[in-house]
């Protein structure tokens, strides 16, 4: 019997681990050689390095397998996170876990994200209690806020004014008082997270007598992001100096209807 003749595909990964690496010693492997080394043993036997553990730049853009995409921007103190198919930023707060992994909690103390020590993240929001794993996609721009002008501001408003008119099916106006040059960025986020919250409460059965009566959404500076809602208006305090952690998020904003007097 001829023996059958071994293709190269069909050759053991070990064999051509061991020729490779005969080869770069017969060269006189210089550390960069050793890296390539390293990077072909890892390809040879199925090792390499999956997109979900790659360290992720501080500002990127993460897809689930779902399609679920959101960006995370870690270039500031205060990690921020938008789902693309939300305008609300969310603020989140990390703290340490088991192998140096790091939690992403909301400002409720709930899970957001699970980072790795080797930087694969997990997923927990949007009804994943058992968390996904998401893959890093790429940079993205920042999600800190931008400055604006007073007319900018003005605009932003009217624009939130007619986003949660609609919801609410009456005008519900908003308005901001006491605004300080260089807050106005801060205001106009407030106000377009408010809207987000009148059409998330208008979506449920419970919340459309809250947003029916509804007339006005005033935005003041202070020490503390509050929110107190007083029959037919809702007062909204932020923090201009603490940009878009100063301001109470959608959520919150709903909670405190519930309490309202």
């Amino acid at each position: 019997m001829i023996p059958q003749r071994a293709s190269p595909s069909g050759m053991a990964a070990p064999v051509l681990l061991l020729l490779a690496s005969a080869c770069l010693a017969g060269l006189g492997a210089s550390p960069a050689a050793a890296m390539t080394q390293n990077a072909l043993a890892d390809l040879l036997t199925g090792a390499a390095r999956d997109d979900r553990t790659v360290p992720a730049p501080m500002v990127a853009r993460f897809v689930s397998d779902e399609g679920e995409s959101f960006v995370l921007d870690r270039s500031s103190p205060v990690p921020l996170l938008r789902f693309e198919d939300s305008p609300e930023v969310l603020v989140l707060r990390p703290s340490q876990a088991a192998r140096g992994d790091v939690i992403y909690r909301d400002e409720f103390g709930q899970p957001v994200l699970r980072q790795t020590r080797l930087g694969g993240v997990t997923l927990f929001a949007h009804g994943r209690p058992g968390g996904a794993p998401v893959a890093v996609e790429g940079q993205a721009q920042t999600l800190r806020l931008q400055a604006m002008s007073a007319a900018a501001l003005v605009q932003r408003l009217g624009i939130a004014s007619v986003r949660a008119s609609h919801a609410a099916r009456r005008l519900i106006v908003f308005d901001a008082d006491e605004v300080t040059p260089g807050s106005e960025a801060v205001f106009a986020d407030a106000a377009a997270v408010a809207a987000e919250a009148v059409v998330r409460l208008s979506e449920r059965k419970d919340g459309r007598s809250l947003v029916s009566r509804l007339e006005r959404i005033l935005f003041l500076p202070g020490r503390q992001s509050d929110v107190r809602w007083e029959r037919r208006v809702v007062n909204i305090t932020v923090v201009p100096s603490a940009g878009v952690a100063g301001r109470p998020s959608s959520a919150r904003i709903i909670q405190a209807a519930w309490r309202r007097p």
